[in-house]
């Protein structure tokens, strides 16, 4: 299967378990991999033949910075169901990442995984 690749999305969100921490929001990152057959638009050179990266790009930025959730793995889950009924994509493959998440022990980001097919 072919894919486009997404790497490093950002936006600031509303999300997390305390009512504080969604008031307040934090920096997320998303990686996107599309399934979809790339040998068309590769022929074609057309826009038109291919998934536009830059609306799916939109579309993550929108959901993560729009709407609110308490966990990650629901807004992962959210993003790749809207992936899969707005483009032409065959597989979503996302990592959502929550950046410095707010606990005493830092770290860098914690991140769900999660691959969904049409």
């Amino acid at each position: 299967m072919d894919k486009l690749i997404i790497k490093g999305i950002r936006f600031h969100g509303h999300h997390g378990v305390p009512e504080a921490e969604r008031h307040v929001g934090g920096h997320y990152e998303v990686d996107a991999t599309l399934g979809c057959a790339l040998i068309n638009p590769g022929n074609t050179d057309a826009l038109a033949d291919t998934v536009n990266y830059a609306e799916v790009v939109s579309c993550i930025v929108e959901i993560g910075t729009q709407q609110s959730f308490r966990l990650i793995e629901a807004l992962a889950e959210k993003m790749a169901s809207v992936i899969l009924e707005q483009f032409a994509v065959d597989a979503v493959h996302l990592i959502v990442k929550k950046l410095r998440p707010p606990i005493e022990q830092p770290i860098d980001y914690f991140a769900v995984e999660i691959s969904r097919n049409a």
